[in-house]
């Protein structure tokens, strides 16, 4: 199964948040992990380098793989998993931007078909919880 998550490094807040419950669910899962593939796709490939996206995943879980891409490539991906962002101008510098963006995890079965959202930000044991029962399925 994969666990995708849209959102940015420069998020103040739901993105660390998720990262943090999704490296905690993956803990509790144990073994089972392994049936897992956590990724977190860019929005904002402007100043999310696949570097930059590395080093921020492996912060929370060697195991979560950031993508990145075109912002049309990441436009599909998001419009696949009915995904929702839009930059919003901050101040007057290039730099000065922040994304609204969707706080689900989108869950996506082997083959690549939707099963289910979750609530950015569920709790890691809750989350495990969820993701062991739809494994089982």
């Amino acid at each position: 199964m994969v666990a995708g998550f849209f959102g940015y490094t420069y998020c103040p807040d739901i993105c660390p948040t998720t990262l943090f419950e999704v490296a905690a669910a993956l803990e509790k899962l144990g073994s089972d992990a392994v049936k897992l593939q956590p990724i977190f796709i860019t929005v904002d490939p402007q100043r999310d380098t696949p570097e930059v996206l590395k080093d921020y995943t492996q912060s929370f879980d060697h195991r979560i793989v950031g993508l990145t891409g075109s912002p049309d490539q990441i436009a599909a991906a998001a419009q696949e998993y009915g995904a929702y962002y839009v930059r919003h101008k901050t101040g007057p510098a290039v730099e000065d931007y922040v994304f609204a963006h969707s706080s689900y995890l989108y869950v996506m079965d082997p083959l690549g078909k939707f099963v289910r959202g979750i609530d950015a930000g569920t709790p890691g044991d809750q989350l495990a919880g969820l993701l062991r029962d739809l494994m089982a399925r």
